[in-house]
Parts: C-alpha cells; sequence; structure tokens
C-alpha cells in the first residue's frame, strides 16, 4: 500500500470515512471536511466551527443543509498528505507548507491546490531559559531549538527567513542542525521543565506568551522585528474540490469574513471560544491580551505571502512559483490588494 493510499485508510474514520463524498442534485457537496491546527492562528475557524456559520451560510445561499467535519490536526507535511490522500476538502495550514505543495503540484489535475485566502498573522517568538541567548548569533552546538517540524513546518521556514535575514541567504540553513521537532504543547512542557535538551522554543501564541510567565525565560526576538507582520496561515483547498462546488466555497468565505468580524467587535467571546474549541489550559485574560496584540491580526486577504516565495525560491526550497500573490488564489481575492 503506498503512502497516499495508507493515510486514506488511516485517516478515514476520523475524517468523515469517505472518499466520493455524497452530492445534490445540483453538483454540490452535502458533506465538507475541514481542518484545523491548535493556536490562535486558527481562530477564525474556531469561530466557524463553533457557531456553526458555515452551516448557515450555506443554507442562507441554497444549498439546504450541509454536514461539516471538523479535524484537529497540525503540522505542514500531515495537513498536506491528507489532502492529497482525500481525506480532506478545505485546510488551514502555514503559509510556507502550502506554497510548497502549491508548488509541488502544480499542473498536476487531481493533485492541483489553490488558496481560498488569507487566515491569520502573528508573531512567532524566539524563547529560551539560557540567559546567554539574546541574538539569532548567540546560538551554540549545544542548543537545541524546539519548534513543530524541522525544515517543513511554518515555525522551520520562517526561522531559516529569519536567519537569511541576518546572516544572509546563503547562510539561511545555519540554524538548522539545532532545531527538534515537537509539537507546541510538548516543546513548551519540555522547555519549562528544564529536564531535557530544549534550551529555545520558537513558538506562535498562546504557547509563546504562556512560556513567559515563567521567570526563567526570556524572549530573543519576534519574527514581525525581523520580517514585518506577514501573513503566516493560509487555507486552502484541492482546485478540482474548488471547481465543482463554487457556492459551498463562496459560503466558506463568507463564513470566514463574518467569523473575523466577530473576533474584531467581541474580544472576550472569541477568546471564549478559543478555548473552548482548543481545550488549552490557559486564562482568558491571556488570550485576551493576545488578541489586543497589534502583531496578531485576521484577514483573509494575503500579505506577504511573496516573501516566502522569494525566500524558498532563493534557496532553493521550490522550483514552480508564481509571478504575483493571486497565481495562488481563487480568482475572487485578484481585486484585493494583497502582497
Amino acid at each position: 500500500m503506498d503512502r497516499r493510499s495508507f493515510l486514506a485508510a488511516a485517516l478515514g474514520g476520523a475524517f468523515g470515512g469517505v472518499l466520493s463524498l455524497p452530492q445534490h442534485a445540483f453538483g454540490e457537496t452535502s458533506t465538507v471536511r475541514i481542518s484545523h491546527g491548535y493556536g490562535i492562528l486558527y481562530l477564525p475557524l474556531m469561530v466557524m466551527r463553533d457557531q456553526q456559520l458555515l452551516e448557515k451560510q450555506a443554507k442562507a445561499d441554497g444549498l439546504g443543509d450541509i454536514k461539516v467535519s471538523w479535524i484537529d490536526i497540525d503540522g505542514g507535511n500531515v495537513i498536506n498528505d491528507a489532502m492529497l490522500a482525500g481525506s480532506l476538502d478545505i485546510a488551514g495550514t502555514g503559509a510556507p507548507g502550502f506554497i510548497t505543495l502549491w508548488s509541488k503540484a502544480r499542473g498536476i489535475p487531481r493533485s492541483e491546490i489553490i488558496g481560498l485566502g488569507a487566515l491569520s498573522t502573528s508573531a512567532l517568538w524566539m524563547n529560551t531559559t539560557d540567559p546567554k541567548i539574546t541574538s539569532l548569533a548567540d546560538f551554540t552546538s549545544r542548543d537545541k531549538i524546539a519548534l513543530p517540524g524541522v525544515k517543513t513546518s511554518l515555525s522551520a521556514v520562517v526561522l531559516e527567513m529569519a536567519v537569511a535575514k541576518v546572516f544572509g541567504i546563503q547562510n539561511y540553513a545555519k540554524l538548522d542542525p539545532l532545531t527538534v521537532g515537537l509539537s507546541h504543547p510538548d516543546a513548551m512542557a519540555a522547555l519549562l521543565s528544564g529536564k531535557t535538551d530544549i534550551t529555545a522554543h520558537f513558538t506562535s501564541p498562546p504557547f509563546s506568551y504562556q512560556e513567559l510567565e515563567d521567570p526563567r525565560v526570556h524572549r530573543v526576538f519576534s519574527s514581525a522585528e525581523i520580517l514585518g507582520n506577514i501573513t503566516l496561515d493560509v487555507v486552502y483547498s484541492l482546485k478540482q474540490f474548488v471547481d465543482r462546488n463554487p457556492q459551498l466555497i463562496r459560503a466558506f468565505m463568507t463564513a470566514q469574513n463574518q467569523a473575523n468580524a466577530y473576533i474584531a467587535a467581541n474580544r472576550v467571546g472569541a477568546a471564549e471560544t478559543f478555548l473552548r474549541i482548543s481545550k488549552i489550559d490557559t486564562p482568558k485574560s491571556l488570550v485576551e491580551k493576545i488578541l489586543a496584540d497589534p502583531d496578531t491580526r485576521f484577514s483573509t486577504t494575503p500579505n506577504g505571502v511573496m516573501k516566502y516565495v522569494d525566500f524558498m525560491s532563493r534557496a532553493g526550497l521550490i522550483n514552480n512559483f508564481p509571478r504575483k500573490w493571486t497565481d495562488m488564489f481563487v480568482s475572487e481575492l485578484s481585486h484585493r490588494t494583497g502582497s
């Protein structure tokens, strides 16, 4: 059994159990499988899930009753493999993972993907328990930096981009040998325990904030300080799914905008939603603090995704690259002032 078939079989139960979804008489699916991760970057999808915004919008648009199956899954490679295996219809993921798959699958009809929009922007923080580390230049071979996936995760690629900015593109992989693959919750536990060789963690909210509650931890740098406030996560789908379900996709995009509006208007309610859906144990006041941070933003308009493309092409991480950001996203976004 090849990897794709194995994934489809292994994930089938959790992802709805079917690869050929039921269709309405007019051709649109009546079941959709959507994934999101665990951190604050996925909050719009959590709001959609909690308030059933897609179901309500689909019904308002004349699609009738649709069933939405939500899957908690993180890690760019895992998400991309699940999408290609036919176990996902729409996914929230890090921009680098999306660009990697877009480049690899470009021109392959059954695998080609397309972005439905941006998801979120925030700052990734490099936190450490070592008082001697105050900059990227202070890391040595004795240090271990935890992040979700070595060389493949959002954190891994953003770290390489920051290193390239500081030390030059030819040295973009300078810190790669120090990185260790751990989920954000496991990495936080390892860093705070002081019982492992993990000396730093490159992470997103709320984990970045939670770690700084410990007086032994300090922040080395923020990704926003080096790279600016660029889109970190996006939402995407297989192009053939989008082509077959245009009304559903429009309903999804509308629902995501509704979720963003809710977050902007009701910070307390959004914080409660995050805690309810993510099941992360942290004070609501801390989540509200994160949402008040100007570096934390939720918009469907991509911002700075071509910075990833520029870096990844110069570093030789992708072979096919878009001429402009709109090449990677649905045409409904083409009138926007993105980048």
